[in-house]
């Protein structure tokens, strides 16, 4: 082997270590929030006591029904069944301009969020989507009637849609 073909192996395997380091630090630098939940604000939103103090998160991705709207209080019912109380963890996607986290929230394993959609509690956001297979969730929703997918078309209006109203 030619010492210029050497140097250029080298290289290579160089720049492949280099980038392997660069993602696994990137995914160790996603910060995680634990906490016991202690308040279900609405369909996609907690209060977490972290580190001895309230912590309002806003769940990523999804959006459910305003208070006004059909579907409302068993989109926070089925919230509620599943993390009131419970210690749970956060991983932090963002912040809000109401100064909130925004995050994927987990217990016990399971991804609540996707539960939610899943379920046919909740629209996936698509403004803020990352994960596009939410996409399926709630078309598998959509099609078996679940959830806020059994109301009328008229009082399934998205959270979105209404507020702009």
């Amino acid at each position: 082997m030619s010492a210029r073909t050497l140097r250029a192996h080298l290289l290579a395997a160089t720049s492949a270590v280099l980038l392997v380091l660069a993602f696994t630090s990137s995914i160790a630098s996603v910060t995680t929030y634990t906490g016991k939940v202690i308040k279900v604000v609405d369909g996609d939103t907690i209060h977490l006591l972290f580190e001895g103090k309230p912590l309002k998160v806003r769940l990523s991705e999804i959006d459910t029904p305003e208070r006004a709207q059909p579907w409302y209080q068993r989109a926070r019912e089925a919230l509620a069944g599943k993390v009131a109380g419970e210690v749970v963890s956060v991983q932090e996607v963002d912040w809000d301009r109401y100064g909130r986290l925004v995050g994927k929230v987990w217990l016990d394993g399971r991804d609540v969020n996707r539960e939610l959609v899943a379920e046919g509690h909740a629209w996936v956001c698509r403004t803020y989507l990352r994960d596009p297979t939410l996409l399926d969730d709630e078309d598998s929703a959509r099609a078996a009637g679940r959830g806020l997918w059994a109301l009328p078309d008229a009082e399934r209006t998205p959270p979105w849609e209404w507020r702009r109203r």
